[in-house]
């Protein structure tokens, strides 16, 4: 058993698509009927990347602070109440479901949270830990980081999610960061991505460069037990 295998016992395995919405399934039908070579499909990720992010920008606040919520509570389940567990979240942007209450509270619980920083093209991110109230720099697109932390590496990253199909397979932004720093870090952490259901897609084209996450967390899937204990 491969240490992902047992990364995938501990954590859960990866959830099917099971929610998307009725006014996706033509556009389902059109994206699986397609053929298109490997040349178009960035040219096509493209393409869905604009739509996703208007399709998110559209939810109005009420649906996205509850999905936020519903994936709070999500997280509390999947990710373990540990000494060890070091977790790398996000700051949010553009409608990304905004979980910076539960980095409060997880603090507050003695793990240890970090935010990614983008330090140059082509290069994997680093890791800087965050504590409430420490001062925050702005970053790559004006995303906040901890200007002082120090550099963590992290057993779980939590990814946010522009699309997302059956596979697990993400749809970023488009820079190839978290699939470049998943397979540079070694241990590999465990990869969670977040999003709202609406990011739900029946395929994102997945290349030979892209990571599947180990776990989607969109607050419709029913999760009822810790991956581990605490210790």
């Amino acid at each position: 058993m491969t240490d992902n295998d047992m990364d995938a016992e501990r954590f859960g395995s990866r959830p099917g698509l099971k929610h998307m919405a009725r006014s996706d399934v033509a556009q389902s039908d059109r994206i699986l009927d397609e053929q298109l070579p490997t040349s178009s499909i960035p040219a096509w990720r493209a393409d869905e990347r604009k739509r996703l992010i208007a399709a998110r920008l559209a939810l109005s606040g009420t649906e996205r602070t509850a999905h936020a919520e519903r994936i709070a509570k999500q997280l509390d389940i999947v990710v373990p109440r540990c000494a060890d567990t070091t977790v790398s979240i996000y700051w949010p942007y553009r409608g990304e479901p905004d979980l910076r209450p539960w980095m409060t509270t997880a603090h507050g619980a003695r793990l240890r949270i970090a935010l990614p920083v983008v330090v140059g093209k082509g290069r994997p991110l680093e890791f800087r830990e965050w504590h409430p109230g420490c001062r925050l720099e702005k970053g790559v697109l004006g995303i906040l980081f901890p200007a002082d932390g120090p550099v963590v590496v992290p057993t779980v990253v939590i990814a946010p999610l522009v699309g997302f199909d059956p596979d697990s397979y993400r749809l970023g932004y488009g820079g190839g960061f978290f699939d470049r720093t998943l397979a540079a870090l070694s241990p590999r952490p465990f990869a969670i991505g977040v999003g709202h259901p609406v990011c739900a897609i029946p395929t994102i084209r997945p290349l030979p460069h892209d990571i599947p996450m180990d776990r989607i967390v969109d607050g419709t899937e029913p999760l009822t037990a810790p991956i581990r204990k605490s210790t």
